[in-house]
C-alpha cells in the first residue's frame, strides 16, 4: 500500500498514489492537493483543514450567482437555548423510583385543563343557541328536530364539560403535589402538609374557595420571578368568582316563572364561559410556575450585558489661542517720520 497520498480539497478524501501524480478527485471531480506522506505531521502538511459554516456555498455556486452580494454578519433572532444552563438540572434519580400520588393523570395536567376550557366554551355556545331559539319561539314555532338537537348538544357538552372538569380537578392536584414537593426540596426540607391535606381542600366544595391560593401561593412565596405570585392571585380571585357565579347558577334554576327560567339559560352560558376562562388561568399558573408562558415555551433567563459609556474628559483641553498684533512705541514714532511709511510693521506674541 502506498504511503503518499493526495487529499482532495473539495470532499475531503485522501488517494493513495500509485504513479504520476493525479489533478482530479475521481468521486467528486474536485481539485487534488499534490502528494504528500500519509503520516506528515500537521506542520508539515501541504494543506490544512478549514472550519466553514454550515450551508455554505461552495465557489462554483457563488460564480453561478453572477456575484451576489454575502449576507451580512449572522445573528439569532432570539437568545440560543443552546450551551451553558444558568443552574443545575435537580437529579431525581435519587427518589424516581417511588411512585406519586395521582401520577398517572399529572402528565396530562396540562391537556385536560386546555380541553375542560375548549369544552366549556362549547357548552357556552350550546347555551346561548338555545337562547336564541327561545327568543324565536316567542312569535314562531319551533320545529321538533331543531328542539331536539339543541337539547342534545346542551345536554351532551355540559356532561362531558364537567367530567373533563373533574379529571382536569384530580390532574392538577397531582401536578399540586409534585411542584409544591420540588419546591420544599429545593429548600433543603419537606411539603409541611400532606398529600391528604392538600386533597381535602382542593376537592371539598366550599372550603375549596380558599385552601388552593393558600397551597399555590405556599409555592411561589420564595419563587424568584414575580410573574408567579400575580399570576396567583389573579387565579384565586377568578377561583372565586367562578365559585359564586356557579352557585347562583344553580340558584337560579329554582325559579318558576318562563322568564326567570329563559334568563336561567342566558346566566348558564355566561356561567359556562367563566368556567372556561378559569380553566385558561389554571393553565397560566401552571406554567407560570413551570418556568413558562401560557403557550408552553420556555420563558429566558435575564442576563443583563455591562454597558461602558463612551470616554468623556472631565476637564476641558487647552486649546492655543489666536496670535495677537502689537504696535510697540517704536513702531508709532517711525509711522510719524518722513521715511517711516516705507518700513515694514513689526508683530509681537503676545504671552
Amino acid at each position: 500500500m502506498s504511503t503518499v497520498v493526495q487529499p482532495c480539497a473539495r470532499c475531503g478524501t485522501r488517494w493513495a498514489v500509485q504513479g504520476p501524480p493525479m489533478h482530479w478527485c475521481p468521486r467528486c471531480r474536485g481539485v487534488l492537493l499534490s502528494p504528500g506522506p500519509i503520516d506528515a505531521p500537521p506542520e508539515r502538511r501541504n494543506y490544512r483543514w478549514v472550519a466553514r459554516r454550515p450551508g455554505r456555498l461552495d465557489r462554483s455556486a457563488r460564480t453561478s450567482e453572477g456575484g451576489r452580494r454575502a449576507a451580512g454578519t449572522p445573528r439569532y433572532s432570539e437568545i440560543p437555548r443552546w450551551g451553558l444552563r444558568d443552574r443545575p438540572v435537580p437529579d431525581h434519580e435519587s427518589d424516581g423510583h417511588r411512585a406519586r400520588p395521582l401520577s398517572a393523570l399529572t402528565r396530562w395536567t396540562h391537556a385536560a385543563l386546555l380541553a375542560t376550557a375548549v369544552l366549556f366554551a362549547v357548552s357556552a355556545l350550546a347555551e346561548a343557541g338555545r337562547y336564541l331559539i327561545l327568543l324565536r319561539n316567542r312569535t314562531r314555532l319551533i320545529e321538533p328536530p331543531l328542539l331536539w338537537f339543541s337539547d342534545a348538544l346542551v345536554n351532551t357538552a355540559a356532561l362531558f364539560a364537567l367530567i373533563m372538569a373533574l379529571v382536569a380537578a384530580f390532574a392538577t392536584l397531582g401536578w399540586l403535589i409534585e411542584a409544591r414537593r420540588v419546591t420544599f426540596a429545593a429548600a433543603g426540607g419537606s411539603d409541611p402538609r400532606s398529600p391528604r391535606m392538600l386533597a381535602l381542600g382542593c376537592l371539598i366544595p366550599v372550603i375549596n374557595l380558599i385552601w388552593p391560593g393558600v397551597f399555590l401561593t405556599e409555592v411561589v412565596s420564595g419563587h424568584a420571578d414575580p410573574r408567579a405570585r400575580t399570576a396567583v392571585r389573579i387565579w384565586w380571585a377568578a377561583w372565586v368568582f367562578g365559585g359564586m357565579v356557579t352557585v347562583a347558577a344553580l340558584y337560579w334554576r329554582t325559579a318558576d316563572s318562563l322568564q326567570a327560567k329563559a334568563d336561567g339559560v342566558l346566566f348558564t352560558a355566561f356561567t359556562d364561559v367563566a368556567a372556561a376562562g378559569v380553566a385558561v388561568l389554571t393553565l397560566w399558573v401552571v406554567r407560570t410556575i413551570e418556568g413558562r408562558d401560557l403557550r408552553g415555551r420556555n420563558r429566558l433567563a435575564r442576563r443583563w450585558v455591562v454597558a461602558v459609556d463612551p470616554a468623556t474628559p472631565l476637564i476641558e483641553p487647552v486649546h492655543p489661542g489666536p496670535t495677537a498684533t502689537v504696535s510697540t512705541a517704536a513702531d508709532a514714532d517711525g509711522a510719524d517720520s518722513p521715511d517711516g511709511a516705507d518700513r515694514a510693521p513689526q508683530e509681537v506674541v503676545a504671552k
